[in-house]
């Protein structure tokens, strides 16, 4: 699947075998504005739930924001990258 398609990723992910996460983490610089922004347009959550991502991402340090197959995984964090956030691929389970 391209991330290009016009469904966001968040609703082609679901269902799926789900073995790799997408995890995003805290970091000084950007604002919480700016990543829930990031959330919404890159994965397609409705804002309620970027926003409940931020805050994990806020106050935990981290937030697995999407899981799939690890090829999407790599291609959303390196997404995550280009936004200016911190993010890494994990195998799913891990938290």
């Amino acid at each position: 699947m391209s991330v290009a398609t016009a469904e966001p990723i968040a609703h082609r992910l679901v269902g799926q075998e789900s073995t790799w996460t997408t995890v995003v983490w805290d970091d000084p610089v950007n604002l919480m504005d700016y990543v829930t922004m990031v959330f919404m347009r890159y994965f397609g959550y409705p804002r309620e739930r970027a926003t409940q991502l931020m805050i994990q991402v806020h106050y935990r340090g981290r937030a697995t924001v999407a899981e799939g197959n690890k090829e999407e995984m790599e291609v959303a964090v390196h997404a995550m990258h280009g936004y200016g956030l911190q993010a890494s691929v994990e195998k799913g389970g891990q938290g």
